[in-house]
């Protein structure tokens, strides 16, 4: 299917759950998904937040607080009730705090931090999984963030979730054939979320500074996520499954047949492996 140009009539329309839609990026993802013609049910804590969305045609919001295990089991309830068959579930949602050091942290805030980045949405996924449209492969989007790569020091919570993120985006493209499951970087973005490092001053080490001077750039446009997003969906499987993307510095919107043709012939590329170090035994 042709995703950015969907059939017209009211049952015909893809579906995308969108997880995270009070987010500064979940919400400019559901605007230009409603924009292509998508039906969109969003799901987020903060109805508020979400006021330039309610009420548009095609789009749905349920409430889902991702502390709450029984907020999550009511919101696919709800889901699954509008008996929508959905084509794309994409995760916005997520926090860095707490901030600090490992051992100086609470560590129950911590815990309930690595649920909320990581195993809390995949609670979603998983509940929603039997209500997806299984004629046709379907996508799933994650979003990966900073310190995957390397040490981002006072951000363990928010680092671990997100390498299992990563690692999770491979496991379901090797058990389920149907799902093109990815992850994106998406690079600095000017949100809210960066509000908290600003609230946590010292105990963010040096990511206090360079937010700071992060918040003074335009960053990566929603738009790009966007776009990134779509080329992923579009490549399909073969090119994007299992893998974790970088929309700021992959060659996906220049050099982009290059790019999927590498990936076809490596296997390996873009998934979490450990490297060769060239030492002999």
């Amino acid at each position: 299917m042709n995703w950015a140009k969907p059939n017209k009539t009211h049952d015909e329309k893809p579906t995308a759950v969108l997880l995270g839609v009070t987010a500064d990026i979940g919400r400019h993802i559901a605007g230009f998904l409603l924009r292509d013609g998508w039906r969109v049910i969003g799901l987020g804590r903060h109805a508020e937040r979400a006021t330039n969305l309610i009420g548009k045609d095609s789009f749905h919001f349920i409430p889902c607080d991702l502390t709450v295990t029984q907020s999550i089991k009511n919101a696919i309830r709800e889901v699954c009730a509008l008996g929508w068959h959905w084509n794309l579930f994409a995760s916005i949602a997520g926090t860095m705090e707490p901030i600090g050091r490992f051992f100086d942290l609470d560590f129950d805030e911590w815990e309930q931090s690595v649920v909320v980045n990581s195993t809390a949405q995949l609670r979603v996924l998983h509940g929603l999984w039997p209500q997806r449209d299984n004629t046709r492969a379907i996508d799933v989007m994650l979003l990966a963030g900073g310190g995957t790569n390397n040490a981002m020091t006072n951000y363990s919570a928010y680092c671990l979730s997100k390498i299992a993120l990563i690692k999770m985006c491979e496991l379901i493209d090797d058990e389920e054939p149907q799902a093109n499951a990815f992850i994106i970087g998406p690079g600095f973005v000017p949100t809210r979320i960066h509000e908290e490092t600003l609230r946590a001053g010292p105990a963010a080490g040096e990511g206090f500074e360079k937010t700071k001077a992060f918040l003074e750039t335009n960053g990566t446009s929603f738009e790009d996520i966007y776009k990134h997003m779509h080329w992923c969906m579009s490549e399909g499987r073969r090119v994007a499954g299992g893998r974790n993307f970088s929309t700021v510095h992959d060659p996906w919107r220049n050099n982009a047949m290059a790019l999927s043709s590498s990936l076809v012939g490596d296997p390996n590329a873009f998934r979490l492996r450990r490297h060769k170090s060239g030492l002999t035994p």
